[in-house]
């Protein structure tokens, strides 16, 4: 993304207002266009912490890892190719 731009569209109005969690220099530097701009939410890659993003990424590891342990697939399982040939604890 060009910030510079950005901040030129935000600032004259071509796009109404912004939310960033991500930039391409970081920490943001103090002269970046965007700081200061009211129509422009900066976050320091703190966007998805909140109380309840926090919990269920909790609820879905504790679920991924009871899954596996009874036997499943994890829901998010990315190559499910890899499920039928993994190494399996043996009693």
């Amino acid at each position: 993304m060009d910030e510079g731009a950005l901040a030129d569209a935000l600032t004259r109005g071509v796009i109404a207002g912004a939310g960033l969690d991500v930039f391409h220099q970081e920490p943001v530097l103090p002269d970046n266009p965007l700081l200061g701009l009211p129509n422009a939410v900066l976050t320091p890659h703190i966007a998805a912490s909140t109380e309840q993003a926090m919990t269920r990424m909790a609820n879905a590891a504790v679920d991924g890892v009871l899954r596996v342990l009874t036997g499943e697939p994890p829901a998010s399982l990315v190559n499910p190719g890899v499920w039928p040939r993994r190494r399996r604890h043996k009693d």
